[in-house]
């Protein structure tokens, strides 16, 4: 009897970890985090990872076992779900795959093109180049270097311009023909596969979203923040660049209250959960589209 993979998918705050614990119950399953922010150690309450109560109910594996000093690719992702498959997941009935991050399904399903690594100075000069730019600016600047990958992106999102500016600078080659190379087979061939995407009313979602940040302030996310600050890190790392980060940082160095970072936080998680609606529309139009408000 083959395999089954569960992939769930949707924004953030849409109640993905409950419909994977519950999917769980009564089988040999593990639950694989298909978040690219869950992945780094600290963040546990930023990140919104399961919390202790939730890790008890199901088999939970891939979450914050990366230091958040590195920069964690969706190759390397994938390298590290297809070792699972091939060791402890041999033994499970059902792989669980949740997370908001469509990149890593999409590898997941359709394989992935493996592209050079791009030299740790080439992502910093890029940095440092758009930082000071706003949406428009950035997207000129890519439209300019890129025209492709410009086409391509739904916005002027900071980290994929620079993704996208590095490639092309580090290898001459631009990413979007990096990403049409032949990406090989999918590390889930052979398995049933369900996929489904929540999709709450976006009021619904909205409410859901500002609801769990403040819990999270009161959770201990103002503490996580300084933990991380502690450690000195690069502030273009994508760890330091998680919802909350930057904003609860800007409290901590005075430049704005506690109100202020809480409010700048929920709209950026706001505008985030957009950006994932837009990419999920476009690219998992025949998954299994579910609102959970609805039940």
């Amino acid at each position: 009897m083959a395999q089954r993979a569960l992939l769930i998918a949707g924004p953030t705050a849409s109640g993905k970890t409950a419909m994977a614990i519950a999917r769980s119950a009564g089988k040999k399953a593990l639950v694989v985090n298909t978040d690219s922010m869950q992945v780094y150690d600290v963040l546990n309450v930023i990140s919104a990872r399961p919390n202790p109560q939730e890790l008890a109910l199901a088999e939970h594996r891939m979450y914050g076992h990366i230091c958040p000093s590195n920069r964690y690719s969706t190759g390397a992702w994938l390298r590290d779900v297809h070792a699972l498959i091939q060791g402890e997941g041999r033994e499970c009935e059902t792989l669980i795959f949740v997370g908001g991050t469509g990149l890593y399904f999409d590898a997941l399903i359709n394989g992935f093109a493996e592209i050079p690594e791009v030299p740790k100075e080439v992502i910093q000069e890029v940095e440092a180049l758009i930082q000071p730019m706003n949406a428009d600016e950035r997207a000129k600047l890519l439209e300019e270097r890129d025209p492709e990958m410009a086409r391509r992106l739904q916005s002027a999102d900071p980290q994929r311009v620079v993704r996208a500016i590095s490639v092309i600078q580090a290898t001459n080659k631009s990413l979007a023909s990096w990403q049409d190379d032949p990406a090989g087979p999918s590390i889930l061939e052979g398995f049933e596969i369900e996929k489904i995407v929540l999709n709450p009313e976006r009021d619904v979602l909205r409410e859901r979203i500002a609801q769990r940040f403040k819990l999270m302030m009161k959770a201990g996310a103002i503490e996580e923040v300084e933990a991380i600050n502690a450690l000195g890190l690069d502030t273009t790392l994508p760890a330091m660049r998680a919802i909350g980060v930057p904003e609860i940082s800007a409290h901590q160095r005075g430049e704005i209250t506690l109100a202020e970072a809480e409010e700048k936080s929920i709209i950026a998680t706001h505008q985030y959960a957009k950006r994932q609606r837009t990419w999920f529309r476009n690219r998992m139009k025949d998954w299994t589209w579910i609102d959970p408000s609805a039940n």
